[in-house]
């Protein structure tokens, strides 16, 4: 049977997946989700991940979920490049305190500004309460801080002069807001300057194709039909007000 990765790649998660994968050549079934449609929730789906959250995957009998288990499960399986996930100590211990940190920091506030700009008003009516999104932009803009001063420091990559998995979650999780039209990169050289060396680490084309999705988010929700959120709303304003 084949390798199967179940993937919606509005999701960062899945698209750290899907890119890691894709450059490291790993052949894979591409099991296209729709999280928005409830597809998590499927009856087959629920025999991959009990979770009921994407990335998933199915590698024969072995079902997981969780992206950074899986993307570490792949790296070792397929013995992809050991700037992936290194073997040195302290190279893998700089990605490992990435990973981390991420989940509670730079995911959740990137996700919370991109669903304030985007998907909220939507679900109000309404534009968000400026105080809000205001203390919104200044969570993310502390997560941005820190990845700069404390996980980039003076270096090229998270773990050093090549590109790791910390990147590649790094990355997503940054495009996230921008998919909601905010330039994160404009006042942030030395982001930028890092985004550009990892676009280009991964290949512009592979990266490209990976984010159109999310930077055409705001698009869709203008033709989108709200009602299909209308069952998630008390959750998701308890989330993100």
């Amino acid at each position: 049977m084949a390798l199967e990765l179940y993937l919606d790649l509005y999701s960062q998660p899945c698209r750290s997946v899907y890119m890691f994968a894709k450059k490291n050549n790993i052949k894979f079934d591409f099991k296209k989700m729709s999280l928005f449609g409830g597809e998590q929730y499927g009856e087959e789906f629920g025999k991959v991940n009990l979770v009921r959250k994407a990335p998933a995957m199915r590698d024969g009998d072995f079902c997981m979920g969780e992206s950074i288990a899986i993307m570490t499960y792949l790296a070792q399986k397929f013995h992809t490049p050991d700037h992936w996930y290194p073997a040195d100590l302290q190279k893998r211990a700089r990605v490992n305190e990435y990973l981390s940190w991420q989940h509670t920091a730079v995911r959740m506030h990137g996700s919370k500004v991109f669903w304030l700009r985007v998907f909220i008003p939507k679900l109000l009516g309404d534009d968000v309460p400026k105080d809000k999104m205001t203390a919104a932009l200044e969570e993310l803009d502390g997560s941005l801080k820190l990845i700069e001063e404390k996980f980039l420091e003076d270096r090229p990559f998270i773990a050093g002069n090549e590109i790791s998995l910390a990147d590649v979650v790094a990355i997503v999780e940054i495009m996230q807001p921008v998919g909601s039209g905010l330039d994160v990169f404009a006042s942030r050289p030395k982001l930028s300057a890092w985004k550009e060396r990892v676009r280009a680490a991964l290949g512009p084309e592979l990266f490209d194709e990976a984010h159109q999705i999310i930077l055409n988010a705001k698009e869709m929700a203008d033709n989108m039909d709200i009602s299909v959120l209308q069952p998630f709303k008390p959750k998701l304003l308890r989330l993100f007000l």
